[in-house]
C-alpha cells in the first residue's frame, strides 16, 4: 500500500477508515479520517486492508492561466503564509500552499466572480515568525500594488499574529482602497475549513467602499457571514474556533453575508478615494510589551532600560496598575527618555490611573495612559510613533490615529 491509498484499519475490534498518511515512526500507521482529523495506531496491533488505490494528483489540475473578465476590478493578493489556500499533499502529509493566482482560484472558484487578480508571495512563514522589518516590507508591497492600479489588496496571513500585522499596517499606511487581511483557522482539506468563505468575504470587502486596513474572518461558527474588524481593534480570542476574531471595545466595522455578498457597515469609515496614498513605514523595533504579574520583580523594567530599549508598554492590572515598587523604574525610564505606556490585562474597558494612589504615583513618575488600546496595538503604535515623531510621543500615544482609541465604549460590546 502507498501513501494516499484509502484503507481500513481494524484494532481491538474497532474499524477506522481513511487515507494513508506518512508516519514518523515505522511501527505506527497514520490515516486521515473522513472528519478531517488524523489518527495514529500501532501497526503491529492493527489489521490494515486496502479499500481503494489513491489517485495521482497532476500539477495541471492545481493551476491554470487566468484571464481577466471585463468589468471586474483589479485586486492584488499578497501572501505571507498561513493555511488559507492550502491543502494536504497526501504524498508527504504536509499542508502545502497552493498560492499562485491560478491555484488559489482553482481552490476557491467563487473568487473569480468578484475581481481580476494579481498575486505575489511576500513571505512563506508561520505567523509567529513575523517581525517588524517584515511589516515594513509588507507595507511597501501594499503601496506598490496600489500605485500599480490595484483597487483593493488582500493579504493572506497566519492567524496567530495577524492582529499585530493589521495594527502595523494601519499606522504605516493611509490608503485610498481597502486593504484586507484574512486567514483560516482550519486548513482547506478539512471538512470544517473556513478558508474558502473567509477568502470570498475578504475579496468582497477588497472591492467595497471601506478604504481602511481591516481583518475579515468568520463571524460565527456557521458558514453564514464574516465580520469586518478594524485593524487596530481586533484580537484573536480563541485558539481554534472559526469565529475566534473579535472586535474589542468597539463595534465591528461591519459584516459580509457569504451567500449574497452584501456588505453591511456599522461604523463610520474612510471611503474609497477619500485620501491619497501615503506610506510611513519606519518602525522602532527596540520596544517591548511587559505583562505585570503579582510579585514580579521591578528588575524586569530595569532590564529593558539597561538593554537600550527605546519604549515599553506595560500590561497592568485592572485600571492599569503595577506594584508600587515598579514606580521607581517608570521614573528612571522617563529620565532616560524611554516612554512607558500603560494598558490593561482586562482588554475590555479603559485604564484610569487616577482612581487609586498607585495609579496617581505612576502618572507622577511619567507613565502614559493608553486609554482603551489593546496592549499589542499600543506596542505597535509606540514602535511607529518613536520612529516617526519621537518628540510628540506623549501626545500621539494619547491620540487616536487609526481608530485605536475611543472616547466612549458601547455598552453592548
Amino acid at each position: 500500500m502507498d501513501l494516499g491509498d484509502r484503507v481500513l484499519v481494524e484494532r481491538n475490534g474497532i474499524s477506522y477508515e481513511g487515507v494513508l498518511m506518512p508516519s514518523r515512526r515505522a511501527d505506527h500507521v497514520v490515516i486521515k479520517l473522513k472528519n478531517g482529523y488524523n489518527i495514529g495506531l500501532k501497526a503491529r496491533e492493527s489489521d490494515i486492508k486496502l479499500i481503494e488505490k489513491g489517485k495521482e494528483i497532476k500539477s495541471q489540475q492545481l493551476d491554470r492561466p487566468l484571464k481577466d473578465k471585463p468589468g471586474l476590478p483589479p485586486v492584488s493578493i499578497l501572501s505571507t503564509g498561513g493555511t488559507i489556500a492550502s491543502k494536504v499533499d497526501y504524498r508527504t502529509g504536509a499542508v502545502t500552499s497552493q498560492f499562485s493566482a491560478g491555484e488559489i482560484i482553482t481552490a476557491i472558484p467563487e473568487l473569480e466572480e468578484i475581481a481580476n487578480y494579481r498575486a505575489r508571495v511576500i513571505y512563506q512563514i508561520l505567523s509567529e515568525n513575523m517581525r517588524s522589518d517584515y511589516w515594513t516590507a509588507l507595507a511597501r508591497s501594499v503601496a506598490e500594488e496600489i500605485e500599480r492600479g490595484a483597487e483593493g489588496v488582500v493579504i493572506t496571513h497566519g492567524t496567530d499574529t495577524m492582529m499585530y500585522t493589521a495594527a502595523a499596517l494601519s499606522f504605516m499606511l493611509k490608503t485610498p482602497v481597502p486593504v484586507v487581511l484574512v486567514g483560516s483557522q482550519r486548513s482547506s482539506d478539512r471538512p470544517s475549513s473556513d478558508a474558502s468563505m473567509n477568502a470570498v468575504c475578504a475579496a468582497t470587502v477588497a472591492t467595497s467602499d471601506i478604504a481602511e486596513v481591516s481583518v475579515v474572518m468568520h463571524g460565527t461558527t456557521n458558514d453564514d457571514y464574516c465580520t469586518i474588524h478594524r485593524g487596530t481593534r481586533v484580537r484573536k480570542m480563541h485558539t481554534s474556533r472559526r469565529d475566534a476574531f473579535q472586535t474589542i471595545n468597539q463595534h465591528p466595522l461591519g459584516r459580509v453575508d457569504y451567500l449574497s455578498r452584501k456588505v453591511e457597515t456599522y461604523l463610520p469609515f474612510c471611503h474609497r478615494g477619500e485620501v491619497e496614498m501615503e506610506l510611513n513605514e519606519r518602525l522602532e523595533p527596540r520596544c517591548s510589551l511587559v505583562k505585570y504579574t503579582p510579585g514580579s520583580s521591578p528588575e524586569i523594567l530595569h532590564y529593558y532600560i539597561d538593554k537600550g530599549y527605546r519604549g515599553v508598554v506595560l500590561e497592568g492590572t485592572g485600571l492599569g496598575h503595577v506594584a508600587s515598587d515598579w514606580i521607581e523604574g517608570i521614573g528612571r525610564a522617563k529620565e532616560e527618555n524611554i516612554p512607558v505606556v500603560v494598558t490593561s490585562q482586562c482588554l475590555r474597558g479603559r485604564i484610569c490611573d487616577r482612581v487609586y494612589d498607585t495609579g496617581r504615583d505612576m502618572l507622577d513618575a511619567g507613565a502614559i495612559e493608553g486609554g482603551d488600546m489593546l496592549p499589542e496595538v499600543a506596542l505597535v503604535k509606540l514602535m511607529w510613533v518613536l520612529a516617526n515623531n519621537p518628540e510628540e510621543v506623549v501626545t500621539l500615544m494619547k491620540t487616536s490615529l487609526a481608530g485605536e482609541i475611543s472616547h466612549s465604549i458601547p455598552i453592548t460590546v
